[in-house]
């Protein structure tokens, strides 16, 4: 019997003996299972504190929560790439984009990482809207184009650097470049722009090299949406839980489907290797007193756009934003 196909009937295990179990083999003929007398920790609170202390060993750092071993799972996003965070209502995806979003700002200086952000049902990033390190928070797909033009354009710029300096990552070129994070929640309400999905599947293939980041979160996963490139470019995937297993085969985190209401913040993630973790909470209000030091005064227009979209005979309004990169500010 071929070894992967045990694995893939890992399932089978999961019917009879329960979740709390894990099963790992060396693809030659030894397979190990592993059943727990306990379960995965319930809600526990996002520490400030801890969370910078264990993303600060990494280059772009995201702490996911706490496995079954109650070992903290931290990953670099310079390594695996972009993010796919997608659950039903109450499920604790909105939770934890909060959580990650405002661990990056604690951690970083904004001339270290900018962050763009589209709040397509304008419910999540209002948080985020006056914070250093947040270049715009676009509310429509007519806006977010254009932040997509300018981060198309800021990623070709960044391609020219690494062929003019004959280096083929920017950490190593002389000039020290910013990260950029380019949130969008919502993702699926943009299935029908097709315009707006070639840039954002462009940026998923080219960015890693630029340092040009995607997280990306819906509430259903849309199979339209996640096809192609783009499926294959978010190298992890947080399921939250999920209405069956259809939702979860196509977010790739099998398992998802079996999360009790209950769990809130329970997510199967898909890093290297799929397993179960416990996402920390982080309350709205304590995010607003660990945002406050962070805060400035925005132009209007730099952050958030409300006018109605500009019909195809009108010309597009400039977007001011990548007029001057912080980067490029004397």
């Amino acid at each position: 019997m071929d070894p992967k196909d045990v694995l893939k009937k890992e399932f089978v295990f999961r019917q009879f003996f329960g979740r709390s179990l894990e099963l790992s083999g060396d693809d030659i003929k030894s397979f190990t299972l592993t059943i727990f007398d306990r379960t995965l920790n319930q809600s526990f609170k996002f520490l400030a504190g801890k969370s910078v202390q264990l993303i600060d060993q990494k280059a772009l750092g995201i702490y996911a929560g706490k496995n079954i071993y109650n070992q903290d799972v931290v990953y670099d996003m310079t390594i695996h790439p972009h993010l796919l965070i997608a659950g039903e209502t109450g499920s604790g995806k909105s939770t934890q984009l909060r959580s990650i979003i405002t661990t990056f700002i604690l951690c970083f200086d904004p001339t270290q990482l900018q962050i763009y952000m589209a709040d397509l049902k304008r419910s999540e990033f209002h948080l985020f809207r006056q914070i250093a390190h947040v270049q715009s928070v676009d509310v429509s797909a007519e806006a977010l184009r254009g932040t997509l033009e300018g981060l198309k354009n800021e990623s070709l710029r960044r391609g020219d650097l690494l062929d003019k300096h004959e280096v083929t990552h920017i950490h190593d070129l002389p000039e020290k470049l910013p990260y950029i994070v380019l949130c969008i929640d919502e993702v699926a309400l943009l299935q029908r722009d097709k315009s707006v999905m070639a840039i954002i599947e462009d940026l998923s293939a080219v960015g890693r090299a630029l340092g040009i980041f995607l997280i990306l979160s819906m509430q259903r996963p849309d199979s339209k949406v996640m096809d192609g490139k783009l499926k294959v470019n978010l190298t992890v995937r947080m399921g939250f839980r999920t209405a069956d297993a259809i939702n979860s085969r196509i977010i790739g985190t099998k398992g998802s489907e079996q999360i009790e209401s209950k769990d809130k913040g329970r997510m199967i993630i898909k890093l290297e290797q799929l397993q179960e973790v416990q996402a920390p909470y982080l309350s709205e209000g304590e995010a607003k007193r660990l945002l406050a030091p962070y805060k400035v005064e925005k132009p209007a227009e730099e952050t958030v756009d409300t006018s109605p979209s500009i019909p195809a005979d009108q010309p597009k309004k400039e977007n001011k934003i990548f007029g001057v990169l912080k980067h490029e500010r004397p």
